[in-house]
């Protein structure tokens, strides 16, 4: 599993309030939507709808560049499977 596509140069890595999950992503703001627990919002909503809430629980730990984004992509990884290390 990768978070970010290779080649990236600059992403954040984040930790969700609500589920505690960590990861990275491309996008760079101090909080934003939790991919695992979060939910975009559909915006096309009826006229009897009420406009959905927007919740970014996720806060960005530190911004990431050059060969700190691979080498946290890899960690972030290697954890999710578990300590598998074939697949590198």
């Amino acid at each position: 599993m990768y978070y970010v596509p290779d080649g990236t140069e600059r992403c954040g890595f984040y930790e969700c309030e609500e589920c505690g999950n960590r990861f990275l992503d491309v996008r760079i703001g101090s909080a934003i939507v939790c991919p695992y627990c979060g939910e975009e919002p559909n915006m096309e909503i009826g006229p009897d709808e009420e406009m959905p809430k927007i919740v970014e629980n996720a806060k960005l730990i530190c911004m990431l560049e050059g060969e700190d984004v691979e080498k946290y992509d890899t960690l972030l990884s290697l954890a999710v499977t578990g300590g598998d290390y074939s697949w590198i």
